[in-house]
C-alpha cells in the first residue's frame, strides 16, 4: 500500500502536525498510567483499522517494556486474564468512545468503571486520549499512511 498524501511534505499539513504531536506530549506527561496510554491507543487503532497506529502504538509500547502477551491480547481483552481492572475500565471507555456510531452513547456502566478506577486529572487525559487516538486514526486512514515503517520516539521531536 502506498500513501494517498503525505501530511508532514505539505506546510500546512506539517504545521497541523506539530501542534497535533504537541497534544499527544501533553498526553503523554499526563498522570494516566503510559502503559494505560499505549493500550487505549492500540485498541482504537484495532478498532479503526489503522495499520499506522497500530504499528506506531505496538512499538512503542514493547519499546517501553510492555510484554508481548499483553499486546497480543489487546483485542481480546474482555477474555484475557492479564488486565487490571482500571485497564479493562479504560479498554471498555475506548471501545464505546470509538464505536459511538454503533449505539449513539457510551454507557454509564463505561463510565462508572473508568469513574471508579482513575481521578478527575487521569480522566480528563483518557477522554481525550480517545478523542485524539480516534482523530489520528481517521487520518491515517484517509491518507492511507502505511504501516511497518514507525520507529519507536519517531515523532518525538516534531512538538
Amino acid at each position: 500500500m502506498s500513501a494517498r498524501f503525505d501530511m508532514m511534505s505539505n506546510d500546512l499539513g506539517k504545521s497541523l502536525g506539530k501542534r497535533f504531536a504537541g497534544l499527544s506530549m501533553l498526553l503523554h506527561n499526563a498522570p494516566l498510567p503510559k502503559a494505560t496510554q499505549e493500550l487505549v491507543s492500540l485498541r482504537a487503532s484495532q478498532i479503526n483499522g489503522c495499520g499506522f497506529c497500530t504499528d506506531m502504538h505496538t512499538k512503542d509500547a514493547t519499546a517501553a517494556g510492555e510484554t508481548a502477551e499483553r499486546l497480543h491480547l489487546v483485542a481480546a481483552w474482555r477474555e484475557a486474564t492479564v488486565f487490571t481492572p482500571a485497564e479493562r475500565a479504560a479498554l471498555a471507555l475506548t471501545e464505546e468512545g470509538t464505536r459511538i456510531a454503533d449505539r449513539g452513547v457510551v454507557s454509564d456502566e463505561a463510565w462508572a468503571a473508568a469513574r471508579e478506577h482513575y481521578d478527575d486529572d487521569q480522566l480528563a487525559a483518557l477522554v481525550c486520549l480517545i478523542g485524539l487516538i480516534n482523530a489520528a486514526n481517521r487520518m491515517n486512514v484517509i491518507a492511507r499512511t502505511p504501516a511497518g515503517i514507525y520507529q519507536p520516539g519517531q515523532f518525538a521531536s516534531v512538538s
